[in-house]
This record gives C-alpha cells, structure tokens and sequence, in this order.
C-alpha cells in the first residue's frame, strides 16, 4: 500500500512539473509579456506610432479580460532606425526583461541586424512590418516571420504594369541604399526582361539631409517614368522636388511610404496626384468603407485607445491587423506559452480574416510557407483619395 501511495504522489509531481513546462520565459499563469521595436526617434521616426499601436491594442485587451485571462504587458522600445540599436533593444528584451517573444518591429535594416540572434535564441520575431524576401526562410530561420506582402513580389507587380501599359518607357529610380532598397529595386529591374528600359538608377542614404541632387539628376535623365523607392521622409521629399523642378514622370511609390498623411501631403497633394502605388488593406479615409464593420471596429479603437493615429498613415492601421492576429496566435497558443508552440500556431494560420485586410486578402501560412499575405491591389492617387483599380493580385 506503501509503494503505491509512494507511486502516486511521484505521479502527481512529475503531472505538476509537466505543466509548469508550459511556460517559457515571458509568461506566467497571470502575465504574457512581448516586445516591440520601433524608430520613435530618428529619420524614420513616422513609422514609431506602430509601437504606440500595438500597446494600444493590448490596453482594450486586457481592458476586455486579456488573452485567457493573462494581462498582456507590452514593452516598446526605441532604435532610432539603428541597426546597432536594435540589436541593443533586442538584448535587452530578450536576456534583461525576458519577453516571451518580439513581434510588430518595423524595417528592414532593423530586423537583419537581429535576424540571426533571434534564431540563435530561438525566441520568436514574430510579424514583422517589413516586406523583405528574405524572412520566409522557415528553413533557415524558423524563428522569424512577417506579415505585410514582400517588397519583392511589389516590385515585380510595378514592372508588369509598366510592360504591359507602357513598353517604350525611359525609367528613373530612386532608392535607399540598403537592403529595402535593393529587395524592391532588383527584383523590379529582372521582371522588366529588358534592363535598357532604366535609364538612371540612383540611390541615398539615410543619413542624408535631403534626395535634391538624386531628383535632379534623374529628371536630366530623360526618365519618363520615376520609381519612389524610399522611406516617407524621402519619398515626400522627392515628390515635391519632382513637382519643383517641372519633371512630369509618370510615379510609382512604394507602399510602405504611400501614407496621406505622413508622405503626400507634406509632398503636396498638388504633386502627388496621379501617384500608382498598391495596397492590400482597406483606407480609412475612403468612403466606401465608411460603414464596414472592420472600420467601425477601428474607429471606436482610435478613440477609445489611440487617439493620436492618424486615417491616413497606413502604419497605423496595419498594425491594428496586426496586433488582432497577434492575439490570435496567443489565444490559441492557451496555456501552453512556450516560444516553440507560439510558432506552431503561427504558421498554421489557415484563410484567416485580419481586420482591416481587402476583401479576398486572407492571412495563409504553413511550415514551409511564412508569407502571411501573398496579394495586393494597384491603386492611384486621385487628389483626395487612394482608388483601387483592376482585380487582387497574388504574389509569391
């Protein structure tokens, strides 16, 4: 009787430490804690409020009982756009704070620099705002995932526009000189099947004061065509220097700069007219989706939680899809809040309808598939108002 009372409570204990395995660092029976990254400082500081948002989000959260229960607690951290900074923030979420999981960051120089520790710590990078090519790469890097379309298949989609719509045309581009510039711009070039058809090419750094001598040098080009490759300081720059100095190109920009608020109208609405750009996620200053139930979702959000976001900022929307499929994965992660099962359910999102997402675009991953969204729309700049033309577009 001895030796089966003795056998039963060795059950009860190891039963006992087996759940409390369910925990990795980050969480605990009353607490979920993650880490963003964002430039909330710097010259890309406009994208930082998406920190700003995802906090937000998890303040209705946990206002509405949190994720199972768990109070989520949200640290945002600042990187000034600096790789070496990110890489120092990463560190200190991860070894200092021990966040369960980093996810939201924004860019691409950013996230590379932390690429590799991440999958070192096997920590979890989870729905990046970048669209570089290279974080689907569940071989190689099965800790990181995005979440917006690549920049390369974006990059792809100008060029079969401008085959098809415009075989004579002499094109310009103007593109950051890192990572996010060459992932939009090489791709581009190779779908256009003909490298003669660009004819100036030029680049800037970040750290740069203004794209003037850039602008002026791809107007004296003959481009007829001019490709904003370029974060939204620079892109509103070059924009309105277009317009100053009288070149009259037919303009594709990039669509992490094609914010309203944040790029054309500083640009001036003037000059931004008759813009191409594309997007995969509806506008809240259109007034088609006035009464959409996603929008109405949103605005009782912003007020309520985020007053300072601006309707014509797609950053600050985005990451409202964003931080809802982050909840997602943590609601169905349970009980069991280990970094390996948070990138289980993440990789099984199967035709999953995010907020704010096109109708038609759904989120779609699987273990050897991290693109989360792989379809987009072309839209143009009418003076007032984005407006989608032609059919959805699947990317790969």
């Amino acid at each position: 009787m001895l030796k089966s009372t003795t056998a039963l409570a060795l059950g009860l204990t190891l039963a006992t430490g087996a759940t409390a395995q369910n925990y990795d660092p980050g969480a605990s029976d009353d607490e979920i804690k993650f880490g963003v990254i964002v430039p909330l400082s710097g010259p890309a500081s406009a994208y930082g409020s998406t920190g700003t948002c995802v906090a937000a989000y998890f303040d209705m959260v946990n206002d509405n009982g949190g994720v199972n229960g768990r109070k989520v607690n949200v640290s945002v951290q600042d990187d000034g756009y600096n790789p070496a900074k990110t890489l120092e923030q990463a560190r200190r979420l991860v070894e200092r704070e021990g966040v369960l999981f980093i996810a939201g960051n924004i860019g691409t120089p950013g996230n590379s620099a932390i690429h590799r520790y991440m999958n070192q710590r096997k920590v979890p990078q989870l729905f990046l705002t970048t669209g570089a090519s290279k974080w689907d790469d569940p071989e190689n890097y099965p800790w990181t995932m995005p979440y917006i379309p690549s920049y390369a298949a974006e990059g792809r989609i100008y060029a079969k526009y401008i085959k098809e719509n415009m075989p004579n045309a002499k094109i310009g581009i103007l593109f950051q000189n890192d990572d996010f510039g060459r992932d939009y711009t090489d791709p581009f070039v190779a779908e256009l099947d003909d490298e003669k058809m660009v004819v100036a090419k030029v680049s800037y750094d970040v750290s740069a004061a203004t794209v003037d001598s850039q602008m002026s040098a791809l107007k004296e080009s003959g481009a007829d065509v001019f490709i904003n490759v370029a974060s939204p300081k620079f892109a509103a720059q070059a924009i309105r220097r277009a317009g100053e100095i009288g070149w009259e190109p037919v303009q594709f920009l990039v669509s992490i700069s094609n914010a309203k608020s944040a790029v054309l109208e500083p640009a001036g609405l003037e000059y931004s007219t008759g813009i191409i750009s594309t997007q995969y996620l509806k506008e809240p200053t259109n007034p088609v989706y006035a009464e959409d139930a996603d929008m109405i979702a949103w605005r009782e959000f912003k007020a309520n939680y985020f007053p300072k976001a601006s309707d014509g900022n797609w950053w600050d929307w985005s990451c409202y899809s964003t931080a809802f499929t982050i909840e997602h994965v943590l609601t169905q992660a349970g009980d069991e809040l280990t970094r390996e099962n948070l990138m289980h359910e993440a990789q099984n999102l199967k035709a999953f309808e995010a907020p704010m997402l096109l109708p038609g675009i759904m989120v779609n991953t699987s273990e050897d598939d991290f693109a989360p969204i792989e379809a987009m729309s072309l839209m143009k700049f009418d003076g007032e108002n984005w407006a989608l033309f032609g059919d959805i577009i699947a990317v790969d």
